[in-house]
């Protein structure tokens, strides 16, 4: 089987109803293994942890990151972390019978359609980024910035 594993930072660490609506999305996401949230009120931040197939993981990755869209008002956000959006990192990490490649192919289709139909800005980084002279940091996941 192949797994993927995603990792997906909300800007939301205080609402525990707002933060539930979000999780909810994972957890009813079939073929998705939620392994842990954990959210930090100082840094008004969520930060959860799924597994699954590569298809399930993007949905599941593509309906919280919509959830979030809906619930955060950046403009009325504060916390300790700096941020660039209500959905701020998603990163696809590959951990069994998954190439990097395959990851990256993951988080390309993820952008667009999160982009689409969240009519969010995003940067690639890491291995995702189209043009390697371009990269931001050392990041070794495939991974979306911003929302």
């Amino acid at each position: 089987m192949k797994t993927l594993e995603c990792v997906p930072n909300f800007s939301e660490g205080r609402d525990d109803e707002k933060v539930e609506k979000i999780v909810a999305q994972v957890r009813r996401t079939p073929g998705v293994k939620l392994l842990d949230h954990f959210s930090d009120p100082d840094h008004n931040r969520t930060v959860i942890t799924f597994i699954g197939e590569p298809e399930a993981v993007k949905q599941a990755a593509l309906q919280s990151s919509l959830k979030a869209l809906e619930l955060i008002d950046m403009r009325t956000h504060r916390g300790e972390h700096p941020r660039i959006g209500a959905v701020d990192v998603v990163p696809f990490v590959p951990i069994g019978g998954l190439a990097m490649e395959e990851a990256v192919r993951v988080a390309h289709q993820f952008g667009q359609e999160f982009g689409e139909r969240g009519s969010a800005r995003l940067l690639l980084r890491g291995s995702s980024h189209r043009r390697p002279e371009e990269k931001i940091g050392r990041c070794t996941q495939g991974g979306i910035r911003g929302a």
